[in-house]
């Protein structure tokens, strides 16, 4: 079926409303937009769906939201589980509210109960709340830190993780076999209300999740003893973290929690910034304003799903510089562990988990602490399931794990990514250097003092729409059937093939299978202990490359990074002019 046959089918199914019919008749002379919306159907992926908002296949809208339900409540119904009922919980964007509903009245349809959360809350409360209420499942309506034009559906599973292999395919197949829009079962609020199958989750859930975060700060005499000297500015760029981040500030005890006024309240337009990523230093504009005029020491902003965070600090001239996810990540490595050595919490079986993609700094901070260090493909979820696998065996204990895209975790009261939890521990580090007369800009180069000079980097190179997607899939299919020989000049020893499994010693020829899961991801290391990889973004219509690198100065590690950046360049150019 084309595009054509596909907009033709949705303006004559009975089962579409005829105000989506309008909106699909508005475009009936324009090609290009039937195309876009039109040339595929909306991908139920492992991580649920995402995608721009709007009438069409390939949009996401009610009744793509209604079928991906559909499909997952038939799962839930083979599996028998459906007494458990499924949690659901909702960011700040267009629609999703509505999308929350439509699906809690879908598995009501289907005699399946809806816990759904009375307002916004935090994808962390979301996976939070599947086990705090010993739900079968969880779905979270976020686009996470897309532009405003998006949203997206993210379903979890008992364990409070995103759904893994083979589960996610399981899911996937059952949603694919929803054939047409027919078939989602439906019933009204009243009715699934009256029937005990649609209710709204209490507060003393969020109660809760507050204890378990407060849980984890790792000195509470210190933040006692500093809370009133360390000023914070807190931007929730107009999403869900502005209430659970502030209210998680003052019950750790600090005193000076300063509000981006301009970013406090919901915006599904993200008015002040447009892209609402903390990733991104122009989001901050604002919060540095602020920060100048009540002589903050540290800034900290969440995206709109609260699950990352960036934070500013400032450095030895006193001027405000982005802490990436990579430093963070680091930083709160380094602490997490030297607090619990300290206090006699650290245990023998530990464990910090990190990405494929994140620093490699993470592996001397652990072996100075005799902790181990995991590894894990790209995405939270893996995290999850290595903290699932840890309380099945007992192996290790859980210490910590983040991804270098600005999430981590602390605690296993969640199963995803917590900027609420990152946040509370990010202001008692603050506190803990200024206790010693350091900022954490000063914590970080004590670390490549002590570790070594580590350099991390990535390259996004957005590519919107279906040509955007071909272009991603050519270059991809670039780096993977032409192994590069060299990067700078420096010699590729191995090249690992997540999608074909297949690891390639460079220098012998030998191929071994890997243990990961298949993912379309493609990573080199180099002779001289640097590394690259290219993947697209699961999340948005981009190709990223990270790269990673160690140096005996900081100068020279930039170098060595912009090097591999230019070369990077220069290969994304030869493979576009091939397909020209």
């Amino acid at each position: 079926m084309n595009e054509m046959d596909r907009y033709q089918q949705w303006l004559t199914d009975p089962a579409i409303d005829a105000q989506t019919k309008q909106e699909l008749q508005e475009i009936a002379d324009d090609a290009k937009e039937i195309k876009e919306r039109f040339y595929k159907e909306l991908e139920f992926g492992t991580g649920g769906l995402r995608g721009i908002i709007g009438a069409g296949s390939n949009r996401l809208n009610r009744y793509t939201v209604g079928r991906a339900t559909q499909g997952l409540a038939n799962y839930i119904l083979k599996e028998g589980t459906q007494q458990k009922g499924v949690a659901i919980a909702y960011d700040s964007r267009h629609m999703s509210p509505e999308f929350a509903q439509i699906a809690g009245l879908v598995l009501a349809a289907n005699g399946i109960k809806a816990y759904v959360y009375p307002s916004l809350r935090p994808t962390p409360m979301l996976s939070f709340a599947v086990r705090e209420l010993g739900c079968t499942a969880g779905i979270v309506i976020t686009a996470s830190h897309n532009p405003p034009e998006y949203n997206g559906y993210k379903v979890y599973w008992a364990d409070g993780a995103q759904v893994v292999a083979p589960r996610d395919r399981d899911i996937i197949q059952e949603v694919n076999a929803v054939s047409g829009f027919g078939e989602i079962k439906e019933i009204s609020l009243e009715e699934a209300q009256k029937a005990g199958l649609f209710t709204y989750i209490g507060k003393e859930v969020d109660d809760a999740y507050d204890a378990n975060v407060l849980a984890q700060c790792q000195n509470k005499a210190l933040i006692a003893q500093m809370a009133d000297d360390l000023k914070i500015v807190y931007t929730p760029i107009h999403g869900s973290g502005n209430l659970p981040v502030r209210r998680a500030l003052e019950k750790a005890g600090f005193c000076h929690v300063h509000i981006v006024k301009e970013q406090e309240q919901p915006d599904a337009d993200f008015t002040t910034v447009g892209y609402p990523n903390p990733e991104d230093p122009k989001v901050f504009t604002l919060a540095k304003a602020l920060a100048e005029q009540v002589d903050a020491d540290i800034i900290v902003g969440t995206d709109p799903d609260c699950d990352r965070v960036g934070a500013m600090v400032r450095d030895d001239k006193g001027e405000f510089v982005v802490l990436t996810g990579n430093m963070v990540g680091a930083l709160l490595t380094e602490y997490i562990l030297s607090q619990k050595k300290a206090n006699g919490t650290l245990p023998k079986n530990g464990a910090v988990i990190k990405t494929i993609v994140s620093t490699e700094l993470i592996a001397p901070i652990c072996k100075a602490y005799g902790v181990e260090q995991m590894e894990v493909l790209t995405g939270f979820k893996f995290i999850g399931e290595k903290i699932k696998n840890f309380e099945e065996t007992g192996s290790h204990t859980f210490l910590f794990g983040f991804e270098e895209s600005y999430g981590c975790l602390a605690g296993t009261y969640a199963r995803d990514k917590d900027a609420v939890v990152a946040t509370v521990l990010i202001c008692e580090m603050a506190a803990y250097y200024k206790q010693k007369g350091m900022t954490l800009y000063d914590g970080l180069q004590k670390l490549y003092a002590t570790y070594g000079c580590y350099q991390d980097t990535v390259k996004a190179i957005t590519l919107k729409g279906l040509d955007g997607v071909e272009k991603i899939q050519n270059i991809m299919a670039s780096f993977r059937k032409d192994i590069p020989k060299t990067f700078g000049g420096i010699a590729v020893t191995v090249a690992k093939d997540y999608k074909t499994q297949v690891i390639t010693n460079m220098q012998t020829g030998e191929e071994t299978k890997s243990t990961f899961p298949p993912s379309d991801v493609v990573y080199y290391t180099l002779a001289d202990g640097s590394w690259l990889c290219v993947r697209p973004s699961g999340t948005e219509p981009k190709l990223k490359f990270y790269i990673g690198v160690k140096g005996d100065t900081m100068q020279e590690a930039k170098q060595k990074a912009a090097i591999l950046e230019q070369d990077i360049d220069a290969k994304i150019e030869q493979v576009s002019s091939e397909k020209a």
